[in-house]
């Protein structure tokens, strides 16, 4: 997930990113802050208005106002994240179906109905994909690191899922639902086309 190879992918791993700065940034902060205080020397009675004023620093700066800056800056950020990740409405846009069960999965294609490949995904790169996931059995989950975040896999329930590949090639998947033994070898594939090859894959699958 740290080497995206689409957009929904890379807004992803610019979370994690600052996430990892921010999160590093904070508890630098904070052990900074423990390291004055054991190094604080003994307070005195002729201490007590520094000390008071310090007490309201501490309350007001650090109790408050430093959580409540952090927590309406990740706010703010998480909706304009989430924003970004929103599908978008597109005349190219390409649907397919995943379905899952123990221990695979079958993937169908709208653009040639009849059409089922086992294991590998075909998408042509380029271009914005939705995914309807579901699934069989029990409960699983669709997830592509490189190209998107997961999203389950429900019996009796479709799920959709936007994906992009910005180039072709082949990427991993699996599922990230602990559902029952067998479960680390629910793995597939997502094979992308340039637009002659997925032409071509349509034309020649299709029975």
């Amino acid at each position: 997930m740290l080497h995206p190879a689409g957009p929904a992918a890379q807004t992803i791993a610019e979370v994690w990113w600052i996430m990892l700065a921010s999160g590093s940034a904070i508890f630098i902060f904070v052990m900074a802050l423990l390291f004055a205080a054991l190094r604080r020397r003994p307070a005195n009675s002729s201490d007590e208005g520094e000390k008071e004023r310090g007490s309201r620093v501490w309350m007001w700066g650090l109790g408050l106002g430093f959580p409540i800056a952090t927590l309406a800056t990740l706010t703010i950020y998480g909706l304009y994240v989430g924003e970004r990740l929103l599908p978008r409405e597109t005349s190219d846009l390409v649907t397919v179906r995943a379905e899952a069960r123990q221990w695979a999965w079958t993937f169908g294609y709208a653009e040639a109905p009849g059409l089922a490949t086992e294991g590998v995904l075909h998408i042509p790169a380029g271009r914005p994909v939705n995914v309807e996931i579901t699934s069989i059995d029990v409960i699983h989950s669709f997830w592509v690191p490189r190209l998107a975040g997961k999203l389950d896999a429900v019996p009796g329930h479709v799920n959709v899922l936007r994906i992009a590949a910005a180039e072709p090639g082949t990427y991993a998947g699996q599922s990230a639902e602990f559902s029952g033994r067998g479960y680390r070898e629910h793995i597939f594939s997502v094979k992308a086309h340039d637009a002659s090859s997925w032409a071509q894959f349509l034309r020649e699958s299709t029975p």
